[in-house]
């Protein structure tokens, strides 16, 4: 079959443009066959994915970073002809500023190697999240982590990972802070939030462990939640959220990671949102998250 090759032109900053005739190479010379297209404006690669699928291409190859994939994921799951049929495969050339799916299912992020492992067509099947109406292929949040990403949006004169370490550092400066409701298969917590992160997978905004025991591929949503009452006890837990096992800032006092099927969360007031980075284009107070088992097809090592 002819692989679908979208390209996503703003990833990282245009950096993604700029790209665009090094992974057209790379695709080449791994022999792979495609065709391609370019996104034109903000959310239509998940457009694209839609139509390419019912076009019958195969695989579903995006060119961008994890919010990309996350618009993908959306067109392919619009086109599937039922809301639990298996969607993909999807393949991945990254060039996105932190590649977190990536990373987290062992992609290698050099273009030519990504393009081999496309050309070898070894897919793994991963949960699919879902916010409301929104899937997510990694992660998902409210309140701080979401609250981070505004920070980052507005950032220009620094790039790469130190544009999500300096959006950190002003968002926790601004203190934002929540009174929330959530409840889960299993538990409950009513009281003071500072964040709620939702991870299929472990690693997010390329420096970042939200949930770090999420697992891509075990039925169940990851979500750490707690407060922190002080702008320094937030700097404390700061670089323990850099790390992936021992010592992990949820371990701390006040933070906690639970693992469940579905979880719902109501704010007293409206909190910014991100699915895989993509932030809602409105701030809101009423979530409502699901797993959906081994739903995607990844193209993987």
């Amino acid at each position: 079959m002819t692989a679908k090759v979208i390209l996503n032109p703003y990833s990282n900053r245009w950096n993604s443009q700029a790209r665009w005739p090094e992974v057209q190479a790379a695709l080449k010379a791994a022999g792979v066959e495609f065709e391609s297209v370019v996104s034109e404006h903000k959310g239509q690669v998940t457009d694209l994915a839609e139509e390419a699928t019912r076009a019958g291409f195969s695989p579903i190859i995006v060119t961008g970073g994890d919010g990309t994939i996350g618009d993908a994921v959306n067109g392919l799951a619009r086109a599937a002809k039922s809301t639990d049929e298996p969607i993909g495969p999807l393949g991945i050339m990254p060039t996105g500023s932190a590649n977190d799916l990536v990373v987290n299912l062992g992609i290698p992020t050099d273009l030519t190697e990504a393009a081999q492992v496309i050309k070898a067509g070894k897919t793994r099947s991963i949960d699919l999240g879902k916010l409301n109406d929104r899937f997510f292929a990694n992660n998902s949040a409210a309140g701080l982590e979401p609250y981070v990403t505004t920070k980052h949006e507005k950032i220009h004169n620094i790039k790469g990972i130190a544009r999500y370490l300096l959006a950190a550092v002003q968002a926790i400066m601004d203190k934002p802070e929540w009174h929330g409701e959530v409840k889960w298969d299993g538990g409950e917590y009513n009281g003071p939030l500072t964040l709620v992160s939702i991870g299929n997978g472990p690693r997010t905004g390329g420096l970042f462990f939200m949930t770090p025991h999420a697992k891509l591929d075990d039925g169940k949503l990851t979500f750490a939640y707690g407060f922190r009452k002080t702008r320094l006890s937030m700097f404390i837990a700061l670089p323990r959220a850099m790390k992936p096992g021992k010592g992990s800032y949820v371990e701390m006092d006040g933070m906690y990671e639970v693992e469940c099927t579905r979880l719902t969360i109501h704010l007293d007031h409206p909190s910014p949102a991100h699915t895989d980075g993509e932030l809602f284009p409105q701030f809101i107070q009423d979530f409502e998250y699901s797993i959906q088992p081994g739903r995607l097809k990844m193209i993987v090592p």
